[in-house]
């Protein structure tokens, strides 16, 4: 049986954007492209036309409707005020000089990296099943929150891309641990494409689906029970009536992508959109 895990969802609270406390810097440091996603195009370091003075979004109640899907399922995972706040002690992007508001942008993307290592980090915490390697991985977390707390000079240098590659050692041997104790073939499907796959009531208990492309996939009533869905594309995937229990690594901005019912189950560190139809 799967080893119910312990609840830190207190820890977790910093882990998600808050916007209250932050610049608006996704809506300014990020590019986008006019696809499904976005209603046009918009260059990095270029403000959303849509973002008031205030630093929030002009029609954030609206974002379906007006094509901006692609907001809706973003998170920052906490680097947003973090950086805002800590990184540039409340230093707004506007008012500074335009080198200011550059190193902002530059650093908020390497800060968005380290803050969603921090939430998978804290995540393999809660599993008793990686018991044996929660040392190494409390190290890893202290290591990597130290990383978000240093300059904006040290941030800009940094090669989070090295530093990601180090943790993911661990998250893998987590990953291992977690899955050798769920019942089932335990399916490995790392990386696989499954766009619009056919998988209705499916037995992916324990499998890995690290940075599986399931876009518009069928997942009704699939058991995904244990599953390691750490990068999982789950733009439009339909897990309705899913069994997601014990499922890990899983970001709140992956549910949010999906589509689901009341009868979709999850695990505790998401939380269940507010768009999701209900079951019928």
């Amino acid at each position: 049986m799967l080893d119910a895990m312990e609840d830190r969802t207190g820890e977790r609270a910093d882990l998600r954007g808050d916007c209250s406390r932050c610049f608006g810097l996704c809506c300014v440091a990020l590019p986008f492209a006019a696809s499904a996603d976005f209603a046009f195009d918009k260059d990095a370091g270029t403000p959303c036309p849509n973002l008031g003075d205030d630093h929030r979004c002009g029609i954030h109640a609206r974002l379906h409707q007006r094509g901006f899907t692609g907001c809706t399922v973003y998170d920052c995972f906490g680097a947003g005020q973090k950086v805002s706040q800590v990184t540039f002690g409340g230093r707004d992007w506007r008012t500074g000089p335009p080198e200011h508001a550059r190193r902002m942008f530059e650093v908020f993307p390497v800060v968005r990296q380290l803050q969603e290592l921090l939430a998978y980090l804290t995540e393999a915490l809660t599993l008793p099943a990686a018991r044996s390697v929660h040392d190494d991985l409390r190290r890893a977390r202290e290591r990597t929150e130290a990383l978000t707390l240093g300059s904006a000079e040290e941030l800009a240098g940094l090669d989070v891309g090295a530093h990601r590659q180090e943790v993911n050692v661990l998250l893998l041997r987590t990953s291992e641990l977690v899955r050798a104790g769920v019942p089932g073939r335990r399916a490995k499907r790392r990386g696989a494409d499954l766009i619009g796959a056919r998988l209705k009531g499916a037995d992916l208990r324990g499998a890995d689906l690290r940075g599986a492309y399931l876009i518009a996939a069928d997942l009704t009533g699939a058991d995904l029970r244990g599953a390691d869905l750490i990068g999982a594309d789950l733009r439009d995937t339909d897990l309705t009536d899913a069994d997601l229990t014990g499922a890990f690594f899983l970001t709140q901005p992956q549910v949010t992508a999906a589509r689901g019912s009341e009868g979709t189950r999850l695990p505790d560190s998401v939380t269940r959109p507010v768009h999701w139809a209900a079951r019928r």
